[in-house]
């Protein structure tokens, strides 16, 4: 079994590829970007014992055409709702969508989560890791948007979505570092688990 991360697919969303200039270039319309991802994420998750966190914005407010795309996508999807998804906290009512996109395939949705990424020796240990859609800090805004959704900074690495192309990997005033699986910095697709603990440590050590 392999944990993946992904975030911000915004299945469905025609005017994505104007607001963003790399989905602008990839994608000729919403129909080619919808059927390339979905062949992307089934390209890297192969099997049905795979767990894919997705990290916020599948779609845009649980359109059922994107919704139906979920039974189409490979291995357990867990959902850690975005400000775009229907199901969202945020959002008014939000929490009655939420059997909808349960319905459509996802095994679990929930505002954000706690799990551990693996360990890159025998000798070494997994890493505690947060998951949201929001990152401590920074937005694809010139401002902060949803701050009181945001988790607060107590040290501890956070794997987020919601900036797109704004950047990758952000280290806190505190020093904490942040990574963002969005689908717009990692080709279009999921990224591994162990991809990320690479990363994660090489951000540690390069930052010393």
């Amino acid at each position: 079994m392999t944990t993946w991360f992904t975030s911000d697919l915004h299945f469905g969303h025609a005017r994505l590829l104007e607001l963003s200039a790399g989905r602008g270039t990839a994608f000729a319309s919403v129909e080619e970007m919808n059927e390339t991802l979905v062949a992307n994420w089934n390209s890297v998750v192969e099997s049905a014992e795979d767990v894919v966190w997705v990290l916020g914005d599948f779609d845009m407010h649980g359109k059922d055409a994107s919704l139906a795309l979920v039974s189409r996508l490979n291995g357990t999807k867990v959902l850690v709702s975005g400000n775009h998804d229907a199901c969202w906290a945020g959002m008014r009512d939000g929490w009655k969508h939420r059997s909808r996109y349960l319905e459509a395939g996802f095994a679990a949705v929930m505002d954000f989560a706690v799990t551990k990424l693996p360990p890159l020796g025998p000798e070494a240990s997994a890493t505690r890791v947060l998951l949201s859609h929001f990152p401590y800090a920074g937005d694809s805004h010139d401002k902060d948007r949803y701050e009181q959704f945001r988790l607060r900074d107590e040290g501890v690495p956070l794997l987020h979505g919601h900036v797109h192309e704004a950047f990758r990997e952000r280290r806190t005033a505190k020093g904490t570092w942040g990574i963002n699986v969005g689908v717009d910095h990692w080709g279009h697709r999921p990224v591994s688990a162990e991809t990320l603990a690479r990363h994660l440590d090489e951000l540690s050590r390069t930052a010393g």
